[in-house]
């Protein structure tokens, strides 16, 4: 079981590498069917008889081909979920538990919820650009599950409650997923002029997104933060002990809760909004591999 968990990690990773060469060759193919306007004659001057030309709007451009292509890396995006699904499915009939105990089972967790956050994206807003950001990094959460390896370890004393396990880390997943659309969103807003550019999502769409992802993130990290702390009682004997990683994980609920107050109270939209989502993120990330550079009460995940 757990050499066809592994396989099946690879299949994703193989597939999500050939989404973001698909969605990359669209983009090219968006830039390059742009032609110049044409300058053409418009005739003589009454006067001096020069040659006075006149802009001539190019020829519609089709757009079959790349949206062929991208289309292509729709498919290959799902196809990449379905085989980490099938990966993490594996892996719980294996080791009998959610996997959700160390590094590796965290990475291939995080990256199964940035491409499914992507995929419920870009099928109701049907903008595929966001991959560009967020497939690249799924793709190195799942090179980064390779490289510190999948052994599979008994279950510490404080992680042997399935229950609170499996819901405590996949809230968080399924959050640390809508999160990286959010910062995707972002990104490409403040990568383009306020008009926009041909061929991307409008600013306005890419705030809107943005907005919608914290919606559906911070009400599932609220409920990690409360569970993680009704979890930490039982196995601890306190709610809270400022363990570096609950830490991390209050900061990322305070930058979150702060970019939804400053939008619905303050009426923060665009720039200043998207700098927040990014702030968010990359506390998502300190969250996250935080067990790697501090110790306290979850070193265990290492």
């Amino acid at each position: 079981m757990l050499n066809l968990s592994q396989y099946s990690l690879i299949a994703g990773l193989m597939l999500v590498v050939l989404a973001v060469i698909c969605y990359i060759t669209a983009l090219m193919l968006g830039r390059s069917a742009l032609p110049a306007p044409v300058m053409s004659n418009a005739g003589a001057s009454a006067e001096g008889g020069g040659v006075a030309t006149a802009v001539v709007p190019p020829p519609p451009v089709t757009s079959v081909g790349r949206g062929s292509v991208a289309l292509y890396g729709t498919y290959f995006s799902r196809l990449s979920w379905v085989f980490l699904t099938a990966c993490l499915v594996l892996r719980t009939i294996s080791v009998g538990h959610g996997p959700f105990t160390n590094q590796y089972e965290f990475a291939v967790s995080f990256a199964w919820g940035m491409i499914a956050a992507y995929v419920y994206f870009e099928h109701r807003y049907h903008v595929r650009t966001i991959a560009l950001l967020v497939l690249p990094i799924a793709a190195g959460m799942l090179l980064y599950a390779l490289s510190v390896g999948a052994t599979a370890n008994p279950l510490v004393p404080a992680l042997q409650n399935n229950l609170l396990l499996t819901i405590h880390v996949a809230v968080a997943i399924v959050a640390y997923g809508a999160f990286s659309v959010s910062f995707a969103a972002a990104v490409l807003y403040l990568t383009q002029p306020e008009e926009g550019r041909p061929g991307w999502p409008k600013p306005a769409l890419l705030d809107e997104m943005g907005y919608r992802a914290v919606i559906i993130g911070f009400p599932l990290l609220t409920m990690t933060v409360v569970l993680g702390a009704v979890w930490a009682e039982i196995a601890w004997g306190s709610y809270w002990s400022w363990d570096p990683k609950e830490t991390a994980s209050l900061l990322t609920w305070l930058v979150y809760g702060a970019y939804l107050h400053a939008r619905v109270a303050r009426g923060w939209v665009g720039r200043r909004a998207a700098w927040l989502l990014i702030a968010g993120f990359a506390s998502v990330l300190l969250t996250f591999f935080g067990n790697l550079f501090f110790g306290g009460l979850h070193s265990y995940a290492k």
